[in-house]
């Protein structure tokens, strides 16, 4: 096994290894796999063969995600697990014209229990379940429906923080109890 580092090359981390992959330019259908994180994310591409063609470390920018995307081709097939905060990745990559697959996360749970866990190997898993036809979907809400949701959420947590101040000014004043309701 060579020798492996991350090296940062324009402001994206690519992992280098001392074997020989799979040409940079491979011009065939390419799967993506993006394990997305809060403030950074790898990007890891593989044939449809499966050989890995490389893997990317980036900073959560639109910008950067469309620099580590170039190289995938035109219209590649991407997954990423549906965490928190995938809208932004969904719209960027359906921007560039990939096909976009959300991985649902209690089909992809099995990663846990995985001896060597790390965020290449679970990109590159990613790309593997897409590539084979496994890979366990979430439906992609449209614009729409994501702002409702955000909107829905938001009320459900001013509801709860109104019920505790209520609760807690019935530790105060007893007596106010009946009034708060």
């Amino acid at each position: 096994m060579g020798l492996r580092q991350w090296v940062k090359t324009g402001g994206a981390h690519v992992r280098s290894t001392k074997e020989a992959p799979v040409s940079e330019s491979y011009a065939g259908r390419q799967f993506v796999g993006i394990d997305l994180h809060r403030r950074r994310s790898v990007i890891a591409r593989m044939t449809d063969a499966g050989d890995r063609l490389n893997c990317v470390r980036i900073s959560n920018d639109v910008q950067m995600l469309t620099t580590a995307m170039a190289d995938a081709g035109e219209s590649p097939e991407v997954v990423l697990e549906a965490t928190y905060g995938w809208y932004w990745a969904v719209d960027a990559l359906r921007d560039l014209g990939a096909q976009v697959h959300l991985a649902h996360p209690l089909g992809v749970k099995a990663f846990e229990y995985r001896r060597v866990k790390n965020d290449e190997r679970d990109a590159f898993d990613l790309a593997d379940l897409l590539r084979m036809g496994r890979l366990p979907q979430a439906w992609i809400a449209p614009p729409a429906t994501r702002e409702l949701r955000e909107v829905l959420r938001h009320r459900a947590k001013l509801a709860a923080s109104a019920a505790a101040a209520r609760r807690r000014s019935t530790r105060c004043w007893p007596s106010a109890a009946s009034r708060c309701r």
